[in-house]
């Protein structure tokens, strides 16, 4: 899988979407002269990203390499009470502050996301798209630059929850709840339902790597 070369983008931003859409997965490693000329740059930019994304943990060092970083059990569950703090935050001042095509569009995006199912890809590319919009409701600048990088982090995680049996079907009726009680101004109700949906996330995730550790000893 390639990446096309976009010239309104910068190194770092053209790394971090290689990784979030997979073409670099946790464990990769990420040579300087083979991302630029993937990329179409210099060296220098390149170098600069990468260390740019070692700061902020997306990327560790293996020797002399650095690698796509991965998550282990304890950054995961660290990940998620940010993530849940952030996201309800965001819900709650969406209720308050999103105009009423924010809402219809969000509310198109649940009803859209249903002919999805049975793609876990295109269904956890939509399902980050959902929770963007959420974001931007939110008009609050300062937040939605924090959740970029919560959001950014989940892309280490080399698997979607929304891959397990079921979890799909009932992640849309958390959405719909979601849109529900932002569609009632309800702040409570809004930042109650998202902590629910990313609670049940994790759970699923907890429970989908604990059977494939088992499947594999």
């Amino acid at each position: 899988m390639s990446v096309s070369k976009h010239p309104n983008k910068d190194a770092y931003e053209l790394i971090l979407d290689a990784i979030d859409v997979g073409v670099f997965r946790p464990g990769d490693r990420l040579v300087e002269s083979e991302l630029a000329e993937r990329f179409g740059v210099s060296r220098t930019p390149i170098r600069e990203a990468l260390q740019r994304l070692e700061t902020q943990s997306l990327l560790a060092r293996d020797g002399r390499s650095l690698i796509v970083a991965s998550l282990d059990h304890n950054q995961l569950a660290e990940l998620y009470v940010v993530r849940a703090e952030l996201e309800g935050l965001a819900a709650r001042l969406a209720a308050q502050h999103s105009t009423l095509e924010e809402i219809r569009v969000l509310r198109d995006m649940v009803a859209s996301d249903l002919e999805l199912i049975d793609d876990p890809s295109a269904l956890s590319r939509a399902n980050k798209r959902f929770h963007r919009q959420i974001h931007l409701a939110s008009h609050n600048r300062y937040l939605v630059q924090q959740l970029d990088l919560v959001h950014r982090t989940m892309a280490l995680l080399a698997s979607t929850s929304l891959a397990v049996e079921g979890r799909g079907e009932t992640a849309l009726a958390e959405h719909g709840a979601i849109v529900d009680a932002i569609e009632r101004r309800d702040g409570d109700g809004a930042e109650a339902a998202l902590k629910i949906h990313i609670s049940k996330a994790f759970e699923t995730r907890l429970k989908h790597d604990s059977a494939n550790m088992d499947a594999v000893s």
